[in-house]
């Protein structure tokens, strides 16, 4: 038996394919079209892998872009896909705080990642990827410099966590001589304080899955681990939980 998750999110697409000996990952920028995107992401993995998609027995598509997806046998939410995947990678985990390209999540599941409860907030891009990337286009730096740089620091208090006036308050704190790992320690530090009030509408977790790109960031991983009291567990496949969840998801309808 073989099955595939596919999730399309605003920046990257990413891919699971589930064969009885493993389970294969392939990750590609989505770019201006989720549907091209998402199937060549999906047939170049399986062509590293030895099968045609004739061999795929069920393919559940996710993320903002699954519903472009004519490939798949079924299109599930991402809080669904990414409460299961979560749950996969971190044994004992009850909540999952998944930061994407565009939007940012919590969600409250159970130990078999049955989604009991969750918020979302797709409305204001503050704390996003997209938010990070635009924040560190006006610091002059790669997104992937941003945690180093905040290291040690003591962070600046930020009076804006709108994506337009924060940009517009980044720019006047650099132009007042303010020092750049300051400013990014005191961004994290309100991503922080904005996702931990989030959390809190779920109720307490001792042990958080945090996934999405933005995992990635230790320096804001550190300020929600302070904000929240509870240990937070980033696991490698932290953007790869949803396409991992759809794949687990589509085994599931087989069995």
């Amino acid at each position: 038996m073989i099955v595939a998750g596919v999730d399309v999110g605003s920046i990257s697409t990413k891919v699971a394919v589930l064969t009885p000996e493993k389970i294969t990952y392939k990750m590609a920028p989505t770019g201006w079209s989720p549907r091209e995107t998402g199937l060549a992401t999906y047939q170049g993995l399986l062509q590293e892998l030895g099968h045609s998609e004739d061999d795929v027995d069920f393919v559940v598509g996710t993320g903002y872009g699954r519903i472009s997806l004519p490939f798949v046998s079924k299109a599930i939410t991402e809080i669904t896909c990414h409460a299961r995947g979560a749950a996969h990678l971190v044994n004992d985990s009850t909540m999952v705080i998944d930061i994407g390209g565009q939007d940012s999540k919590i969600i409250k599941i159970d130990q078999k990642g049955k989604v009991l409860d969750f918020v979302m907030n797709d409305k204001c891009a503050a704390g996003t990827g997209r938010f990070l990337q635009m924040i560190a286009a006006a610091l002059g730096l790669d997104v992937a410099e941003l945690s180093e740089l905040s290291r040690g620091k003591t962070p600046l208090t930020l009076n804006s966590m709108c994506a337009v006036f924060a940009e517009s308050e980044v720019i006047g704190l650099l132009a007042a001589g303010r020092d750049k790992g300051e400013i990014v320690a005191g961004l994290h530090q309100s991503i922080a304080r904005r996702i931990a009030s989030m959390a809190q509408r779920m109720g307490k977790a001792a042990r958080i899955t945090f996934t999405g790109g933005v995992a990635r960031n230790e320096g804001l991983c550190s300020c929600l681990r302070e904000v929240l009291g509870a240990e937070i567990i980033v696991p490698a496949e932290c953007q790869l939980a949803g396409a991992l969840g759809a794949a687990l998801l589509a085994r599931d309808y087989l069995s």
